[in-house]
């Protein structure tokens, strides 16, 4: 049964930080009507908003309201699970996550894919933010995103940073300006969190402002379940609301529901590979290889002999050296979770930013309740866990604390991207075009983590709000153009 059916310009699927930025980007254009669709809750409940905004915790513990959990599997050794936790309200895992807002460096960004070179990407970096520390060419100062670094730092963030400057570390003032030399250093994280503690994402910087423009509609509650495609063509997407089911038509539908959910979305709507779709029955519309080559940032733990700090943003300072990030954490997870009971002591995070292994996620059913397979393949490359045990030997020479004795506890720094790649015209592994447009689908675009072509090599949510800015624009011209 088809439920009542309405029509958009454009159709955006997912509020979170990349679909937030696309929907303001163009409804900007009062003759252009836009259509959000959002899974999760809205922030209209004052409780929920008060947690959205709070950076000084994570609202992601076990009774959530503003999350979307999944199961993956980091290695293929039994036993070495992960739960993942998204996003899913109104500014997605921008809303919950812990502020860090810092961006690619401009190596990620030499593949020579047409409008993605480093100069190109810098001008949507600087759109999005407005820099509270720094000015220059570098840095925005009109954007709507916040950011700003720890002034009064933590008493073992602050213990961490002198005893990196101690074993020959340089201090890096500023995270954020490509144009520091060496890349090798401990410095301050750029975070999109308020000198009050407000977590200000592009969900509060750019929808939330945007909402009374009367040609946006954002339907929360209402799960995107499959794209329609007619003859080549992308023509409406199904779904789930609080009354049932919808059929929205639009010009244009945007995925933009993060790695994981564009694409299990795009292989539920027949694109992907062909035998895994045949099998499960469902119709193919174009032969692309989704969710073949995902990517997310490894990371192991050590623990520290220091009492944590709460109150504060999750991390203050990162050192960076040898594709490694070593992230201390300011206080134990609980605390960070706003859990009550005794306080843990932080941990010290050892994260490989530049792995070689690849992951997958593929179709289970053709159920779109049923949630894809996910398969880090953390433990496929060698290389990858010699890596993260000179981290671990780099932190024990550093502070003196003990890492895991092999084999070594897998972890995630649910970076989770690379499911929906762009890619040249040649290539193979590309799913998407340079404009974000999915291959062989006429009027369908991926704008997320999901077309990044590679990991960035520091956390990804900055470079996800960069490319929904510039992909949103590359999407705006198109429309001019024609």
């Amino acid at each position: 049964m088809v439920g009542p059916e309405l029509h958009s310009d454009a159709l955006v699927v997912g509020a979170g930080s990349a679909g937030s930025i696309v929907a303001e980007r163009l409804s900007f254009d009062p003759a252009c009507t836009v259509t959000v669709l959002e899974a999760g809750v809205g922030l209209a409940d004052p409780a929920l908003a008060a947690q959205a905004a709070d950076a000084t915790v994570l609202p992601i513990g076990a009774d959530s309201r503003l999350v979307r959990r999944y199961e993956s599997e980091l290695t293929g050794r039994p036993g070495e699970a992960a739960r993942l936790t998204r996003g899913a309200t109104v500014g997605g895992s921008g809303a919950v996550n812990g502020g860090y807002f810092c961006r690619g460096l401009p190596g990620d960004f030499d593949s020579g894919l047409p409008g993605w070179s480093w100069p190109e990407v810098l001008e949507s970096f600087r759109a999005i933010e407005t820099d509270l520390d720094f000015a220059g060419a570098q840095h925005g100062d009109s954007g709507p995103i916040p950011v700003r670094r720890s002034s009064e730092i933590c008493a073992g963030t602050a213990r961490f940073i002198d005893a990196a400057v101690r074993a020959g570390f340089e201090w890096l003032a500023d995270l954020n300006d490509a144009t520091t030399a060496p890349q090798s250093g401990v410095g301050a994280v750029p975070l999109n969190i308020t000198a009050a503690g407000v977590r200000t994402g592009p969900g509060a910087a750019f929808l939330v402002p945007a909402l009374d423009r009367p040609n946006l509609t954002v339907r929360t509650e209402t799960q995107a379940i499959r794209v329609e495609i007619d003859r080549g063509r992308a023509v409406a997407v199904h779904a789930i609301g609080p009354g049932g089911p919808l059929r929205l038509s639009a010009d244009r539908i945007i995925l933009c529901a993060g790695a994981i959910e564009s694409a299990h979305l795009l292989m539920l709507s027949g694109v992907g590979q062909p035998a895994m779709l045949r099998q499960l029955g469902i119709e193919v519309h174009s032969v692309l290889p989704v969710g073949a080559q995902c990517v997310d940032h490894p990371e192991w733990l050590v623990a520290t002999d220091w009492p944590g700090t709460g109150g504060r943003p999750v991390l203050e300072a990162v050192l960076h050296h040898d594709d490694v990030e070593i992230r201390p954490y300011t206080s134990g997870f609980g605390t960070l979770l706003g859990e009550s009971g005794p306080a843990e002591p932080p941990q010290i995070g050892v994260a490989l930013m530049r792995p070689r292994g690849r992951g997958r996620l593929t179709l289970v059913s053709a159920d779109p309740r049923v949630q894809p397979r996910i398969e880090h393949r953390y433990d496929i490359e060698p290389a990858d866990a010699a890596a993260l045990r000179r981290g671990l030997s780099l932190v024990e020479d550093i502070v003196g604390a003990k890492g895991d004795a092999p084999p070594p506890h897998w972890s995630t720094s649910q970076h989770l991207c690379g499911s929906a790649p762009m890619g040249a015209d040649d290539d193979e592994s590309a799913v998407l075009d340079a404009r974000c447009r999915v291959r062989g689908v006429e009027a369908l675009w991926v704008i997320d983590g999901s077309a990044l072509p590679q990991i960035p090599s520091r956390g990804p949510h900055a470079t996800i709000a960069m490319l929904a800015h510039r992909a949103a624009s590359l999407l705006r011209d198109q429309k001019r153009s024609r």
